[in-house]
């Protein structure tokens, strides 16, 4: 099984004012490929701070992350931008699409920035929006669908490139009990037929139900590790 992701003994410490305030404190996790992972704990904990790390949008104080087999530490600039636009997938807490792009033009948009042709762009992103099942939606503005609706195009966003991993930072935490659940099932099957791995950053039990392993951080640190379900037999 691959590696997708290595940290290894990372620390993170902001300061505010003249305060130091440590958010990481020796952090390490590993993640294989094709993985279903969910990182929890309260908040405060660092869970946010570590997908930011995970995803080169922020540099730890110290340790080594390694996305994909890259190193990230001395990469410029360009070079993260470049690493998280075909190596990386995000799906966030507030959606992020932009208003005024219909469905298929906002899952098109990585597809641009990564220099495809219209022709290719369009069929992939059509694909993309039928296999989160929202076909029938591509023309639609994100003001015209539900919530549910918009973060399922976040997702067919997110994997439209087919990166080796995704970030999802609280997908459900907008979304009904009803709604939640269905993306998660949809997430699941992402990662059972596609093999996409899914890094998660979450409260939701519905999630952590659903991860077959679980990483537990309190306070800057990994409390526990544990595999669950078919993936601990």
């Amino acid at each position: 099984m691959a590696r997708v992701v290595s940290v290894r003994d990372v620390h993170k410490t902001y300061v505010v004012g003249k305060v130091k305030v440590p958010a990481l404190r020796g952090v390490s996790v590993e993640v294989d490929e094709a993985e279903f992972l969910a990182i929890v704990g309260p908040s405060g904990s660092g869970k946010s701070t570590l997908m930011n790390l995970v995803g080169g949008l922020d540099v730890p104080t110290s340790g080594e992350i390694e996305v994909g087999g890259q190193k990230l530490a001395g990469m410029s600039s360009r070079k993260l931008s470049d690493m998280r636009l075909r190596s990386l997938g995000f799906v966030f807490q507030a959606y992020n699409l932009i208003p005024v792009l219909s469905a298929a033009e906002n899952v098109e948009f990585v597809l641009q920035l990564q220099g495809l042709g219209r022709r290719e762009r369009r069929s992939r992103a059509l694909r993309a929006l039928e296999e989160v099942g929202l076909a029938d939606l591509a023309g639609r503005r994100p003001a015209e669908m539900s919530g549910g609706q918009q973060q399922r195009v976040a997702v067919a966003r997110a994997i439209v490139a087919t990166p080796k991993l995704v970030l999802a930072d609280e997908p459900t935490a907008n979304l009904d009990s009803k709604t939640g659940e269905e993306l998660i099932d949809l997430m699941l099957r992402l990662n059972q037929d596609r093999g996409v791995t899914f890094v998660f950053s979450t409260h939701d039990p519905k999630v952590m139900a659903h991860a077959r392993r679980i990483v537990t951080l309190v306070d800057g640190k990994v409390a526990s590790d544990d595999k669950t379900g078919s993936e601990a037999a």
